[in-house]
């Protein structure tokens, strides 16, 4: 019986245990990526505009297709209508027609030439592309956030470590800077001074702490993931900006058409040339017919579901030729518009062309300056720890006051701050190039 109890008590503990792990995600930051473009918010949406479109280019498509109608009508006439005929000059009052009246019809219909249809189909398959290329950009834009955002956890990650080192080697050198001050060998006020830097690394170090819960929670934001789950980020930040070191990418040809704004640029201008022969098809004829099958029938009372029932049968054959004439000159003022917005939009696609070439070598100065301040930043971080540790040997041995001490690990201070936000800024100005430049 034990036994059974504790197989039940570890069955059910492995289950919660199963569900705890459920609740908690860990990404390298390709994972992360690779989620955030099946999962993140903005995705899932730009995916159904995608769907949308194709059922939309279907709707389109069935504007040409034969096209099936029913109609089933009843009408009763409680007041039958009195006409007056006149027999060799006597006016005669008569009454025509049945109580009750019904009628079933089919009716077939075949659009067989109509200009706007055909521009509606190539429309349809532009909006589509339209659809997908936003679904792109949607997906470029999201990866740039993604690296951005796990960067600045990873960035936060980094400066609560240093801030905490930073805070263990000050109170110790307070604790041993009051116990020289008890003694008699110091003035207070090297005491003083210290505790104002540890109450500064205090405050500061929680304010980064805050600001990791709130970057941790933009993450999971775009991840797509709840924000009460736990999120564990694998990378680390230094080897994240070795990986990002790429001076390849700085000799890379920059070719215009493979970046999505100017894709959709030309989406632009394919459908405002759609919409010049949409205005000049109006000035087409139309072309359609129609086949018509039905039933009626007549009775003074309502017998339409007796078997003896008579029921009379009629067809048709229509055909509807519509040709425009004269609007006016309406026709000729709209295809003018159509031609100036697409006059317009192939000034801005060419405007875009020049922006993004602008953007291109901006962010290759960026990236390799990024490069550059990795390296400075890192030397200037050796140089101030070095004159740190020797201005606390030279405080430990009275031969530097406080002041001096203190601008030097604030120096360090500065010195470590600026050494992670240039390996932060390695790997986001290198995610800016990349996206112009389309590389994956």
């Amino acid at each position: 019986m034990k036994n059974k109890i504790i197989l039940t008590l570890l069955f059910f503990a492995s289950i919660l245990q199963a569900q705890e792990q459920k609740e908690s995600y860990s990404f390298s930051l390709k994972q992360a990526i690779e989620h955030a473009i099946q999962n993140n918010y903005s995705v899932l949406n730009a995916n159904r505009d995608i769907e949308a479109a194709k059922q939309k280019k279907w709707e389109t498509t069935t504007i040409g297709l034969p096209q099936i109608n029913g109609a089933v009508g009843y009408q009763n006439n409680f007041k039958l209508q009195t006409n007056i005929i006149d027999f060799g000059g006597v006016p005669t009052a008569l009454t025509f027609g049945t109580k009750h009246n019904m009628n079933a019809s089919a009716t077939l219909s075949q659009l067989i030439f109509d200009g706007s249809y055909l521009v509606g189909l190539q429309s349809a398959k532009t909006y589509l592309k339209i659809s997908e290329n936003a679904k792109v950009k949607t997906a470029q834009e999201i990866k740039e956030i993604v690296i951005n955002s796990y960067g600045n956890v990873l960035l936060a990650d980094e400066s609560i470590l240093i801030l905490q080192k930073n805070k263990g080697i000050l109170e110790k050198t307070l604790s041993d800077t009051k116990e020289i001050y008890k003694n008699g060998l110091i003035e207070e006020e090297n005491v003083e001074q210290l505790q104002i830097t540890l109450s500064s690394i205090n405050s500061s170090l929680e304010n980064v702490k805050r600001q990791k819960t709130i970057a941790n929670d933009m993450m999971k934001l775009l991840l797509g993931i709840n924000l009460d789950k736990e999120l564990k980020l694998t990378d680390k930040l230094d080897n994240l900006t070795q990986s990002n070191v790429d001076l390849a990418i700085l000799k890379e040809e920059f070719n215009v058409t493979n970046n999505i704004d100017y894709q959709i640029g030309q989406n632009l201008q394919t459908s405002k040339e759609l919409l010049l022969k949409l205005e000049k098809s109006k000035a087409l004829p139309s072309l359609g017919a129609a086949v018509n099958f039905g039933y009626n029938s007549f009775a003074n009372e309502f017998n339409f579901l007796n078997q003896d029932q008579k029921w009379f049968n009629y067809s048709n054959l229509g055909i509807n030729l519509n040709v425009p004439i004269f609007s006016s000159f309406g026709r000729s003022s709209r295809t003018q518009q159509a031609k100036i917005a697409l006059e317009q939009s192939k000034t801005q696609l060419t405007e875009t062309e020049q922006k993004l070439k602008l953007q291109f070598e901006k962010a290759k100065s960026d990236y390799e300056f990024s490069l550059e301040q990795l390296t400075t930043s890192k030397n200037n971080l050796n140089l101030a720890e070095r004159i740190e540790n020797k201005n606390q040997i030279k405080f430990t041995e009275g031969l530097a006051s406080s002041f001096d001490l203190t601008k030097a690990q604030e120096q360090l201070y500065s010195a470590q701050q600026n050494y992670l936000q240039a390996m932060l800024d390695v790997i986001n100005k290198k995610a800016t190039l990349e996206k112009l430049i389309n590389k994956n």
